[in-house]
């Protein structure tokens, strides 16, 4: 049975529920990334890059009333250790950024109760003004519907006026896991699986373009993941736009959770994690392998299990560091990772643009032993 499903899957055929937990469940893990490499060559052929983008983290504030179990980042309103960081702090960091060839900023915070969307418009709008052509990838559907709340603005009121501002799309954290059984038990406060779709949905609809995510690993089971990714396939059914998928797993240091979560996830389940991923969304392009949290060799090594992306090189991270975890990696090293892993690297736009292709030295040397061979 598990056969028939994997050929059904690369042959481009929809898996339900039971059948994806089964993959899960039964499949090898060889066979697993085989069919998910297939897929992965039917949405980006043999012959695509794996891609990136140059982008860098800004947390403008830490202060959050949502007080995540798995969170070490957040501050709760006021503590001593809360910030909002000032504009010109924000600027002087995407100063940099830009500097160093980026195009995203992802830009991303607490629930601050401090915050109405004044705030959010005015930092848009200057950002917009002082970088016209940096993308503004900012605001997870939590931050959002926040601001909803804070302003007592409709939903679709705050996405009119975060866009006007300057907002271009959307990053998908915040989801954790998409069932209400485990967002009560580690984000009871947090945005409720519904409400994270439904800001997606309206997203969409105004035509934003938006990121999707999963962090596994903390209270859940290989059933509330695959809900996950059913209910994330339907919403891209009723209204487009999400552009990718990126899964990484639960970073228990410094965490209230992490006293109380023993079976932490292996590499072996993250390519499995991966690899379903790809063979579950037929209709979201794009899986991206998370280096930030499983370091550069796994997220490497996850292009041969259906991802097609290394994600951003980031250049500031505090969240997942926070937690105990650093990956640091510079873009020569993804660069590197991605040539090894036998593809050429390409830099995108945050909608999956190429923006420049760094073909890799093995390709050169095999095109002049073809023309060595052809001038005999």
């Amino acid at each position: 049975m598990v056969k028939q499903l994997l050929h059904k899957a690369i042959a481009g055929g929809r898996l339900d529920f039971a059948e994806g937990v089964e993959l899960f469940n039964e499949a090898s893990l060889m066979d697993l990334g085989y069919a998910a490499n297939e897929v992965r060559k039917r949405f980006h052929g043999d012959n695509e890059p794996i891609t990136y983008v140059i982008d860098r983290n800004v947390n403008y504030t830490n202060v959050c009333d949502a007080y995540c179990t798995f969170c070490a980042f957040y501050a709760p309103p006021g503590s001593d250790k809360g910030y909002v960081l000032p504009y010109e702090t924000i600027k002087e960091k995407v100063t940099e950024l830009i500097e160093f060839g980026g195009t995203q900023l992802l830009l991303q915070g607490g629930h601050n109760p401090e915050l109405g969307i004044e705030y959010y418009e005015e930092l848009l709008s200057r950002l917009r003004t002082d970088f016209p052509r940096l993308t503004l990838h900012a605001l997870s559907p939590s931050e959002i519907d926040h601001i909803t709340r804070v302003s007592n603005i409709s939903l679709q009121d705050t996405l009119k006026r975060l866009v006007a501002a300057g907002l271009t799309s959307i990053p998908g954290g915040g989801a954790e896991v998409l069932t209400d059984r485990v967002k009560k038990i580690i984000s009871p406060l947090k945005i409720p699986a519904a409400r994270w779709l439904e800001v997606m949905e309206e997203a969409h609809k105004m035509g934003i373009r938006t990121t999707s995510t999963m962090m596994y690993g903390s209270v859940d089971t290989i059933e509330d993941r695959i809900e996950h990714l059913i209910k994330l396939r339907e919403l891209q059914d009723r209204a487009e736009g999400f552009t990718a998928f990126i899964p990484w797993s639960f970073q228990p240091g410094g965490t209230p959770l992490g006293k109380k979560v023993k079976n932490l996830t292996t590499a072996t389940e993250y390519l499995r994690m991966v690899a379903v991923s790809r063979l579950m969304l037929d209709n979201i392009r794009n899986i991206q392998s998370s280096w930030v949290t499983q370091g550069s060799g796994l997220g490497q090594t996850a292009f041969a299990f259906g991802a097609n992306d290394f994600g951003g090189t980031m250049m500031e991270e505090n969240v997942v560091s926070a937690a105990g975890t650093r990956c640091d990696v510079t873009l020569d090293e993804m660069i590197r990772c991605i040539h090894s892993a036998g593809f050429d690297a390409a830099q995108r736009d945050t909608q999956y643009n190429i923006l420049r292709v760094h073909p890799r030295q093995i390709a050169r040397s095999e095109e002049s032993v073809a023309l060595a061979a052809s001038a005999v």
